[in-house]
């Protein structure tokens, strides 16, 4: 009997279910797919290194999920109240017939165990489909061979989200347990009686309260986006408590404010069911002021968390064919009691037996070189003062890097970029580090000589100009000098470069090309520091290929990408659901409020506008200040995505409002069409 009676109570409620159910159903497969990207993994021809990549980020996708697991908790809990309220006279009816508390608990413990395994079931069916597509993905962002691909469920996968979802409706049971067992019949028969007593808090002291956390975001704001280059880890923890307090205290005096601005606009306020509409938009926000606040920061991680991922991801895969136009860079120096020392790295092989050169169709070796006398600090000139004080964190005392000018046009032959031309007494600046670059911009304007080697040189541009020598897929370039060769004192070398291109037409002829390279390099670093006596002499030397980069920068973007979209997923539909199933409470507490419009003559479509005017503004509220926050958040974040590109930012931003709005604004729509049923069920 117990077992057809929660049967029919499903039956009946599931238009009160409908956002319980697709909440579950969306965690579930989203849960499912992002778990289940190890095996997806197993098919694709990768390499060693994206194989260790792709371990990775399985291990980091494991440890997520965790976290993952505990805000789904927390959702289906909160969700589990908004269906107990929603029944709280068929318990009272229950009571009254004579049934206890026990079998009501059944009831509930058998229509939990129905609904967990009706959404784990067709979750997991949808995250199985949804796999598929994601394995597509996988293998895009990766750039692998899908020759061998089959069609995939993951076992382990299905096993681990039923157990992660298991334990949650495990949770829900017991707490629809305790709260039965707490219950009144008096509390339950008056339920739909009793409605949230709307306070008007003293207008002075919102305004007072509003001004002044206004004005605490507005520093905050401030330091985040142009202060970024005195930011340390102390004063980022005071900033986000801050916005936090701040964002707090801004939906706590908003809602003392609201009712009362709207009152004093008699117009607008007596205007249709206008003033219905704004007493309970701040009925609402005014008792749901901390949720709202958790709600906002979330929408606020999810915007900048998506953002970031996706900008990531874009600009490097964007930047790697521009920024790497050459398979091989070793970059060579010895140094003695900390101090580096030019060592010739082909004539010191050509010592060991060991030919570099064979192996690449072009090639350029050349010098680098640093005067004792050149700083950062010396380059910066009159600006130094206000640049110490804007970024007080970097190493002013550093050497600058100097380049002759006909090192530096061979390598712009080589990489396929213009080459330069100078006068015997003129420099030119090669940049393309943003905010460094802006600094030494400003330089170039006022300070237009430099001495270098005893030489005074006049910079040839106002402007840094757009070069580099390491090859990278970032534009992480903060500055070198390009002089005249007859300016540089061959005493002041510093470090040796054999930049150039294999000898190889195939991507597989040029990884066997690197691996004898390598092989060699490793061979001859053996031989070479074995034969030396020296212990007080250390080895620097950095060596970057196009196939490493390469594979780095595919699977550091599918790494952000992942995350961010697991992260994002859910905070976003964690937001919405609070909010709908709030929603959804608040129409059932107030079914009365709508039967009373309808006798006085209130029109269904009247009553239909305020609904949606209601759920909008809720839903609006949150994300509008969230939004606020994420302006100066990502130009915060900017500051840090320098490194790795900003260049397709604003198609991550795009592509992130889609996102939001397809998932937000779908909730918000479900919302309000489940609402206006519920109101509609009771019409007389």
């Amino acid at each position: 009997m117990l077992f057809k009676l929660s049967l029919s109570n499903i039956r009946k409620s599931f238009r009160d279910y409908a956002i319980y159910f697709f909440t579950l159903i969306i965690g579930v497969s989203v849960f499912y797919v992002f778990n289940a990207i190890g095996e997806q993994t197993a098919f694709l021809q990768v390499s060693q290194n994206t194989s260790d990549i792709i371990d990775l980020l399985k291990n980091m996708l494991n440890g997520i999920s965790a976290f993952v697991s505990v805000v789904l908790g927390l959702l289906i809990v909160y969700a589990s109240r908004f269906l107990m309220k929603r029944r709280n006279k068929e318990f009272a009816l229950y009571l009254i017939l004579g049934m206890g508390k026990g079998k009501i608990s059944a009831i509930l413990l058998i229509e939990t165990i129905i609904i967990g395994l009706g959404s784990l079931g067709v979750g997991l069916l949808i995250g199985i489909g949804l796999s598929q597509l994601m394995s597509t993905l996988v293998a895009n962002l990766f750039e692998a061979d899908m020759t061998e691909y089959t069609f995939m469920v993951s076992s382990d996968a299905i096993i681990k989200t039923a157990i992660y979802f298991g334990i949650m409706y495990l949770v829900v049971m017991f707490f629809n347990s305790f709260m039965i067992s707490k219950c009144k019949l008096i509390n339950l028969l008056q339920s739909g009686k009793k409605s949230e007593k709307l306070k008007l808090k003293n207008p002075v002291l919102c305004v007072i309260i509003f001004i002044i956390s206004a004005c605490a975001l507005g520093y905050a704001y401030y330091i985040a986006g142009w202060k970024t280059g005195n930011m340390s880890t102390e004063k980022l923890v005071k900033l986000i408590a801050t916005g936090a307090v701040s964002t707090f205290l801004i939906f706590w005096s908003v809602s003392g404010m609201m009712l009362r601005v709207i009152m004093s606009m008699k117009k607008t306020y007596y205007k249709g069911l206008n003033s219905f509409t704004f007493r309970q938009i701040s009925s609402k926000v005014n008792t749901t002021v901390a949720s709202m606040t958790v709600i906002c920061l979330m929408l606020f991680v999810t915007i900048c968390t998506l953002s970031s991922a996706f900008s990531i991801r874009n600009s490097m895969n964007a930047n790697l064919k521009e920024m790497c136009p050459a398979d091989f860079e070793l970059e060579y120096a010895e140094s003695h009691d900390d101090e580096l020392q030019y060592v010739d790295f082909i004539e010191k092989a050509h010592e060991y037996n060991y030919n570099f050169e064979e192996d690449f169709s072009e090639y350029v070796h050349f010098r680098e070189y640093k005067d004792d006398n050149f700083t950062f600090a010396d380059a910066l000139g009159s600006h130094l003062e206000e640049m110490q004080q804007k970024y007080m964190y970097m190493d002013y005392e550093s050497r600058e890097d100097i380049v002759k000018l006909s090192d530096y046009n061979a390598i712009s032959r080589l990489y396929g970029r213009k080459e330069i031309t100078l006068n015997e007494n003129e420099f030119a600046l090669m940049c393309n580090f943003k905010s460094i670059k802006a600094i030494r911009d400003e330089t170039l304007k006022t300070d237009k000589e430099i001495t270098i080697f005893g030489h005074t040189l006049t910079t040839k541009y106002d402007e840094c100009q757009d070069g580099f020598i390491d090859i990278s897929s970032q534009h992480i370039n903060s500055g070198f000098y390009v002089v005249p060769d007859s300016v540089v004192d061959e005493n002041y070398a510093k470090k040796d470069y054999l930049i150039g291109n294999y000898n190889a037409g195939t991507k597989e002829e040029k990884q066997v090309i690197e691996d004898k390279i390598n092989n060699k390099y490793r061979d001859f670093i053996k031989d070479y520091t074995s034969s030396q006596n020296d212990h007080n002499t250390h080895y620097m030397y950095v060596i970057n290929t196009k196939i490493d980069i390469a594979e780095a920068t595919i699977g550091l973007g599918a790494m952000v990408t992942f995350i961010g979209l697991y992260i994002g997923l859910i905070f976003l539909i964690s937001c919405a659901a609070i909010l709908a199933l709030k929603q959804l409470s608040e129409s059932v507490d107030s079914i009365s409020r709508y039967e009373m419009l309808r006798k006085i003559g209130a029109e269904e479509s009247d009553i239909s506008k305020s609904l949606f005017r209601q759920t909008g503004i809720f839903f609006l509220l949150p994300l509008l200040l969230a939004c606020v926050h994420s302006v100066f958040g990502m130009k915060f974040a900017t500051f840090i995505l320098e490194a790795f590109g900003t260049e397709k930012l604003a198609e991550s931003i795009g592509f992130t409002s889609i996102m939001i709005l397809l998932i937000y604004g779908g909730y918000f729509l479900i919302t309000y069409l489940s609402s206006k049923s519920i109101i509609k069920s009771h019409k007389q």
